[in-house]
């Protein structure tokens, strides 16, 4: 047995260090590979990935960091009777490198930005005990003059790193948007003026407001001036009059559609900026590093394989070379990304035309039934497992959450609604009527169906998570009850059509209820969803012979529940809000009573616009840095609806009236190199020759009239002070 033990430890003791290597370099290849991906995302199996490989990278890398630092602290004769070590010595600069990090993620979340300090000691401990390997073994091989120049790339990476994690946290980016402090006119000194000459005016104060100038096709060019303006609502600062002149003219214009396309843009840059070394690598600077940090390890892989003899194991030597060609995959690779990005096409708009943004979230949207999920709660032995282990309610959440494209239909009512909201703000801003404007969540919609008066007590006397699950069940309540009063008929069909958009928003905010109730505002939402759970969970096991797990004949029975003595059965002992919900669901079928005269059309047009303003609502009062957080899981329909509010006016953080107000647009942007720049000029062919490939064929078969040149805005601003 003993000498079994010694094999095994002595087996271990020859592969640590070469397993360790082997796993950061596979951990780098998932980061760089699937860090983009969860942008435009929702899978939960991309998300555990990548965050597995980011908690795991930089403890590898220290922990083999670790290794290399005893195995040269080790005695003579080992190091004497394993000739490899000094080639493992020479791998030390290579997890310098890996603790750099790919430039596709910084930050895993925005905490990670918050707690750049702990990345920066970590610099200063990790480069340290590297250099003490480094000079400590410098007379033991050649092979050091060969890391020098890969130890000088994986530092300016690691450095690299840290300096974004530290310009991407909300602190930074809000000292990077303030402007200098504005005392305003010297009053003394007007005073005193006044005094000698009782005819001196103050001159008043006039800047030039900023205006888009590029072409209206362009669309990534006016998602990236819009980008501008979103930065300071994401610090929490406040715009002014001409900004919300200047942005609502823009999307007021636009379709839906080109709308939404114009918010996805924006985003998918701020996720750049909050995540990536979005910061450093597209700018001048960022270029050279990265030809320099390619260069390094094409270097130190020629040298390697023509000059230096080989004495090793070729286990060593296949590891050497395999971290060598992942080191130069990896560099070109993101080189890659580089020149397709986003930020490259702001680059090289002068050479395109109709720059198009594709894909930059999931575009689609989560759903959760509340009747549903309580249908399907079994008391079984999976379930007190899952109770022993206390993830019971994170799996049952889970497995009840269904996925939805999101519909241009819904995109198209929320465009319009919000735009005719807008209207009501006059030309001058005044601040108090867009605050009334961003407190209806339903009562103006019902206030101009002339039904405020019935409903109200729904929406304007309780409390916004109340209102939301009241209106969830009445929505799953009347649409059944439709469909049994319809299915006989030919308008089943139609009834689909005007109800869906009322369902698909009806499950999504209880998806965001359930799973991320820190999005929507505060309340006691929790504990009335689990009373409400808990009370339909008792009535469908009473029920269970007439109704099985048909959430149908679930909904018929619930409908046919008397609810003329709720106030005196329940009281305030309960939060459950489940049979008042019956109530509000037939009081909205009675709409369609000869008292009403409505039809089932009207009826569900009517819903629909309420669960718009409810997620208008939600969507306002939501803090950025909650909509921040969701880029990183494939985006949020409410964080497009809020973006899409502030453009449209429909925000607090307009507060300034005076029109001499000016967004800084050289603070905080991409420095885009000059393309006349002699060290760029291989990169600006190598960029556009792809463009000019494309647009010489599509011209051979669809041959086009060309058009007027494009007056684009001076992208030789766009500077990251």
């Amino acid at each position: 047995m003993s000498t079994f033990s010694e094999t095994v430890i002595e087996f271990w003791n020859g592969w640590e260090i070469r397993a360790l290597l082997l796993l950061s370099l596979s951990l780098q290849v998932i980061l760089i590979a699937l860090g983009p991906l969860r942008k435009r995302s929702t899978s939960i199996w991309i998300r555990f990935f990548v965050w597995s490989a980011y908690m795991s990278a930089d403890l590898v890398a220290t922990v083999a960091l670790g290794i290399l630092a005893r195995n040269l602290g080790g005695d003579s004769e080992k190091k004497n009777s394993n000739p490899s070590i000094p080639l493992q010595l020479f791998w030390t600069p290579f997890l310098i490198l890996h603790l750099g990090g790919p430039d596709t993620i910084t930050a895993y979340s925005l905490e990670d930005n918050e707690l750049w300090l702990r990345h920066f000691l970590g610099l200063l401990v990790q480069t340290g005990i590297a250099f003490y390997v480094f000079v400590k073994s410098w007379g033991d091989s050649h092979l050091k003059l060969i890391a020098i120049p890969v130890f000088i790339a994986g530092i300016i990476k690691y450095g690299e790193r840290t300096w974004v994690l530290r310009t991407s946290n909300t602190k930074s980016i809000r000292n990077f948007l303030l402007s200098d402090p504005d005392p305003g006119p010297d009053y003394a000194e007007v005073m005193r003026k006044k005094k000698i000459d009782r005819n001196f005016k103050l001159a008043p104060r006039k800047v030039v407001p900023q205006r888009y100038s590029g072409s209206l096709d362009d669309y990534l060019s006016q998602a990236y001036y819009l980008f501008n303006r979103l930065k300071y609502l994401f610090a929490d600062l406040i715009l002014g009059y001409y900004e919300r002149k200047d942005c609502h003219s823009m999307i007021s214009d636009k379709s839906s559609e080109e709308a939404f396309e114009l918010v996805e843009g924006e985003l998918g840059l701020l996720y750049d900026l909050l995540y990536t070394k979005a910061t450093i690598v597209y700018s001048r600077y960022g270029f050279l590093l990265r030809c320099s940090s390619l260069f390094s390890s094409v270097f130190a892989m020629i040298v390697f394989a023509i000059f230096i003899d080989h004495p090793y194991s070729l286990v060593d030597i296949s590891i050497t070379y395999l971290l060598l060609v992942g080191a130069i995959a990896l560099e070109v690779y993101a080189l890659v990304l580089l020149i397709l990005s986003d930020w490259t096409k702001l680059w090289l708009v002068n050479y395109l035309k109709q720059v198009r943004i594709g894909k930059r979230w999931s575009r689609t949207i989560f759903k959760y039934n509340l009747i549903k999920f309580c249908l399907r709660k079994q008391a079984t032995m999976w379930i007190r497992f899952q109770k022993l282990l206390g993830i019971e309610e994170i799996v049952e959440k889970h497995l009840n959450v269904d996925c939805q494209d999101v519909d241009a239909e819904l995109q198209k009512l929320i465009f319009l609604q919000l735009k005719e909201r807008s209207e009501n703000i006059n030309s001058l801003f005044d601040v108090n009527s867009c605050k009334k404007l961003l407190s209806y969540r339903g009562d103006c919609v019902l206030d101009k169906m002339n039904c405020l008066e019935l409903l109200k007590w729904s929406i304007i006397e309780v409390e916004f998570d109340h209102s939301l699950l009241l209106w969830h069940i009445a929505t799953q309540l009347c649409y059944y009850d439709d469909v049994k009063r319809l299915k006989r008929t030919n308008r089943l069909e139609s009834l689909n059509k005007y109800s869906n958009i009322s369902k698909c928003l009806s499950d999504y905010m209880l998806y965001l209820l359930v799973m991320y109730p820190n999005m929507l505002p505060k309340g006691i939402g929790e504990i009335r969803y689990r009373d409400t759970c808990s009370e339909a969970t008792r009535f469908f096991q009473q029920e269970r012979r007439k109704i099985g797990t048909k959430v149908d004949e679930a909904c018929y029975e619930l409908y046919e529940v008397d609810t003329d003595s709720l106030e005196e059965v329940k009281g305030d002992e309960t939060k459950s809000v489940l049979f008042y919900g019956c109530r509000l669901a037939k009081q909205l079928q009675s709409l369609e009573s000869p008292d009403w005269e409505w039809e089932c059309a009207k009826k569900w047009d009517m819903i629909n616009k309420v669960w718009v303003e409810l997620l208008a609502y939600a969507a306002v009062h939501c803090g950025w840095r909650e909509h921040g957080q969701q880029l990183r899981r494939g985006g949020e329909l409410l964080t497009h609806v809020c973006l899409l509010m502030a453009h449209f006016g429909l925000s607090e953080q307009y507060q300034i009236q005076k029109e001499y107000f000016q967004i800084r647009e050289d603070r905080w942007q991409v420095q885009c190199p000059h393309a006349c720049d002699p060290c760029l000029l291989p990169l600006l062919f190598l960029c556009l020759t792809p463009y000019w490939c494309w647009n010489g064929i599509k011209r051979m078969f669809s041959p086009q009239t060309p058009s007027q040149s494009d007056q684009l805005p001076n992208l030789e601003s766009l500077d990251f002070s």
